[in-house]
């Protein structure tokens, strides 16, 4: 997953101005205490940090590949 990836799956979840507060304060004890926005910078994959806001915050598992998007004709 790419970074970019990451946030779009935040912002769809969380909406575009929470998601931002949400991964500089949630504290993901599954990454040893950090929040997303320090173990993005610490070089964790975006991947493993999704999960663990999604373990956090109770994403549904059907939920947590984010939305679908229509393919533009």
């Amino acid at each position: 997953m790419r970074l970019s990836d990451f946030w779009r799956l935040m912002e769809d979840e969380f909406g575009a101005g929470y998601a931002r507060v949400l991964a500089g304060d949630l504290v993901l004890s599954g990454l040893g205490g950090r929040t997303a926005t320090e173990a993005l910078q610490a070089g964790l994959e975006p991947r493993t940090v999704w999960l663990a806001v999604c373990e956090m915050q109770d994403v549904p598992h059907a939920r947590r590949l984010g939305r679908d998007i229509a393919p533009k004709s």
